[in-house]
């Protein structure tokens, strides 16, 4: 039977004619910060300090002895990161170039002084860049010359700390006979049965042995021969239960156990999870130009989505617990679908299993973004490789149902400038429609391909054509006030958000002793985006006169914005299921203390924005909306349950000083998976900045000011508070809108269970509190922000 010896201790980073010991899994930052080496790259600007880490090359050593009582010992890396070189006393056992890959190398008998040299990425990058030319690229960093984690070079919103090391686990694989070497499994349902047929590769240390391979998933077994080192073993399952992504169903998910058998003795075994279900994704042309829908057992649903950045930008450090801790509070925002952005990595098992727990469908970037990327050796082998490796490895998944080729490079090609500079060289072109959907074809025909992100689907027509395929709505963001989302009807909304900073508390950690400032120099520092203070302001003076040196009040501000900024776009665009069949909003999380676009900060602290997802992604949303020629006013009850949506409607037109001027009840039917809409009596529509509309039905609200904020002749809010172990209360006086409590505020581990909430006179809100210790009427007072009259 194959035996494994974790190896990942003992470890040394050789540093100063010294060693300093060495984590595995790990890098050489992490190590250089846990020996006092380094300071925290995180905190103020210490980044720039620590620059010189990722232009060095490193030396991690260890013992090595490989000798045992089996035919063979292999060592196996999970992931070297990136270009290394492997010697045992001196004898080079082999050579890497691959952060993505695995890799294997036949120590049988060995002993000695292991080293595991890395050059610099920096290196790497530049002898292939002289090699194969130029490229562009939407960033100064060589990222696209090396197969390595693009956004550890810097991003948007990311910092530069370009890493080394050993970062996946490492072990000795110890064996006789054979072993298995690969399993590609692939799972379909066919008339009500589970189908699972693995195709399984065998390595023998000697022929002649006979070898059989069998399987058992659901209570059934099979069995085959393996001849030329391959075996075929298919199983049914009858009757089997389907997995649903969350809220169509359950996740039910079934163990297959393969082994592989010389005579009665087992040689080896394989050990996955699987889902049945089956995905489709529909591209067909209709009135509306060409969709993007995905169907789950034959359920068309509307994807409520986020887009995934590696969490840490040492990625060593993302346990399985962090996985399930970001991922749940995905699902509890009722997100349904992560898109793992392809500028990162292929994620670990760890977070592959969790989505398949939770119900969570993944779209699966292939590690390409905002680059042109060369195509020839020695690139094109790498690329080749590793996507052979990564598609098998996590074919088991059921929560992975699309492949995507590229991050933005399609788009870049045709508007970034990149077609007049390349002159005819390659740049990624023949990856993403040609090797990278080849090789999905061939290994793993049951899920479907898109060349990239955005994809009009053809050259004949623009690639971020919003009527076809994927679309990325950045324009808005970049260069106008978020209601221009409401000027187009994308048939998927593949990336669109807006930028806000951390919590408090979050920047209080990261730049310790700071006065903080939007343009203090920690907070400039710990903004990446270009120009992106700019785009915050000119955001919100199109709803609100900017705060002229008042640090707390512009905070609060900006969270608003990017709330309202992202609820505008959903509502629009979910108001308008089937034709628009998605969002994917940038983004769920991020890799350090930062500003941006992130729902749940670098230290993992709710903004507003993933309170605010909880409304808009809940399976009932009610929304008012402009629609038609003459703009005439609907309310707008999107309902994705299974259910039909029937009750009653209260409209009240009313006065921002509290006085109700009109009303109305009217009936509610929305049909399952469906948008039903109301149309506002034309006497109920709001006169004038002075007035604005309230929609109740049932627990659910939706409100329509008709004028920006600074417009708005709001009364001085009036509210009382009380507070109680574990809650706060507050009840309005007069209209009170976007109330927050900053929890934060409170205690650093203080969170509130709700993020802004609009009170009308009369009206109270009890807000959950967890992690404050000493309940305080003044400090949740203090803590408590709400839109004001513009002064």
């Amino acid at each position: 039977m194959l035996e494994v010896t974790p190896f990942g201790e003992g470890w040394v980073l050789e540093y100063e004619g010294g060693g300093l010991p060495a984590a595995v899994p790990g890098c050489v930052h992490t190590d250089l910060l846990a020996a006092g080496v380094i300071p925290d790259p995180f905190l103020g600007r210490n980044e720039t300090e620590v620059a010189w880490v990722g232009r060095r090359d490193w030396t991690y050593t260890t013992g090595l002895d490989a000798r045992s009582g089996h035919e063979r010992t292999d060592l196996v890396f999970d992931g070297l990161d990136t270009a290394a070189e492997l010697t045992l006393d001196g004898r080079l056992l082999g050579r890497t170039r691959n952060m993505h890959r695995s890799y294997r190398f036949d120590v049988t008998g060995l002993h000695g002084r292991l080293a595991v040299r890395f050059d610099s990425a920096y290196t790497e990058a530049a002898a292939v860049r002289d090699r194969l030319g130029e490229r562009p690229a939407a960033y100064a960093e060589p990222y696209q010359y090396i197969r390595k984690m693009a956004c550890s070079f810097g991003w948007d919103w990311g910092p530069t700390l370009v890493t080394a090391g050993i970062w996946r686990p490492v072990r000795l694989e110890h064996w006789s006979t054979a072993r298995i070497s690969r399993v590609r499994p692939v799972v379909t349902v066919e008339r009500g049965a589970g189908v699972v047929e693995l195709h399984v590769d065998v390595e023998r240390t000697r022929g002649g042995a006979r070898l059989d391979v069998e399987v058992r998933v659901g209570g059934r077994t099979a069995r085959a021969s393996v001849r030329d080192g391959q075996g075929v073993v298919r199983v049914e399952v009858p009757d089997v239960r389907l997995w649903w992504p969350r809220g169509y169903g359950e996740q039910p998910l079934y163990d297959v156990e393969l082994t592989l058998l010389h005579g009665d003795g087992v040689l080896d075994s394989w050990r996955r999870r699987v889902g049945f279900r089956t995905v489709e994704l529909d591209r067909r042309g209709d009135e509306h130009g060409t969709g993007f829908t995905f169907a789950v057992n034959g359920e068309r649903l509307f994807a409520r989505g986020v887009n995934w950045i590696p969490d840490d930008v040492f990625p060593s450090r993302v346990t399985r617990e962090r996985y399930r801790e970001r991922l749940g509070r995905a699902a509890d925002a009722g997100v349904d679908l992560v898109r793992i952005w392809g500028g990162g990595i292929y994620e670990s098992e760890d977070f592959y299993d969790v989505c398949d727990e939770l119900g969570l469908l993944v779209w699966q970037d292939f590690p390409f973004a905002c680059a042109a990327y060369p195509e020839e050796q020695p690139l094109r082998g790498e690329v080749e490789a590793e996507a052979r490796e990564n598609v098998v490895r996590l074919m088991p998944h059921p929560s992975l149902v699309l492949w995507n080729g590229n991050n933005e490079n399609l788009w870049g090609f045709r508007d970034w400038g990149w077609e007049e500079r390349l002159a005819g060289e390659s740049w990624g072109e023949g990856y993403y429609l040609g090797l990278l959907p080849r090789v999905v074809a061939e290994l793993d025909p049951t899920r479907p391909y898109s060349a990239g992100s955005p994809w009009s689907g053809s050259w004949e027509r623009h690639p971020n054509d919003p009527a076809h395929g994927t679309h990325h709505s950045w324009e808005v963001w970049n260069r106008a006030d978020y209601a221009e989302y409401r000027a187009q009807v994308p048939r998927f909304v593949a990336e669109f958000g807006w930028q806000a900073p951390p919590a408090y508390a979050t920047l209080r950690r990261a730049l310790p002793g700071e006065a903080l400032a939007a343009d203090s120099p920690g907070m400039l520092h710990h903004q990446k985006a270009d120009d992106g203070n700019g785009k915050l302001r000119r955001g919100l003076e199109h709803h609100f006169a900017f705060p002229e040196g008042d640090f707390d009040r512009w905070h609060y501000l900006m969270q608003v914005n990017q709330a309202r900024a992202v609820a505008a776009g959903i509502e629009h665009w979910r108001s308008h299921w089937p034709v628009c069949a998605g969002t994917v909003v940038w983004q769920l999380n991020d890799c350090w203390p930062v500003t941006s676009w992130a729902a749940i900060d670098g230290d993992g602290r709710e903004k507003p924005l993933w309170h605010e997802l909880r409304r808009l992604y809940a399976d009932r949303l009610l929304t008012f909306q402009e629609r038609g020629q003459g703009r005439g006013l609907v309310l707008a009850a999107v309902n994705q349950a299974r259910e039909v949506w029937e009750g009653s409607v209260t409209l009240r037109r009313m006065t921002v000083d509290g006085v109700v001027v009109g009303g109305a009840s009217t009936e509610l039917a929305a049909g399952a998976r469906a948008v039903a809409f109301v149309e506002v009596p034309r006497e109920l529509r709001p006169d004038g900045a002075k007035e604005f509309l309230v929609a109740d039905a049932g627990a659910l609200r939706a409100l329509y000011f008709p004028a920006p904020d600074r417009d708005i002749p709001y009364v001085e809010p009036e509210f009382e508070v009380a507070v109680a172990p574990g809650e706060v209360r507050v009840t309005a006086r007069t209209l009170v809108r976007d109330l927050l409590l900053q929890a934060d505020r409170l205690d650093p581990a203080a969170r509130a269970d709700r993020g802004l909430v609009t009170l009308l006179p009369g009206e109270r809100v009890t807000i959950g509190v967890t992690g404050w210790k000493t309940p305080d009427v003044a400090a949740a007072r203090a803590a408590l922000y709400c839109v004001e009259p513009s002064r």
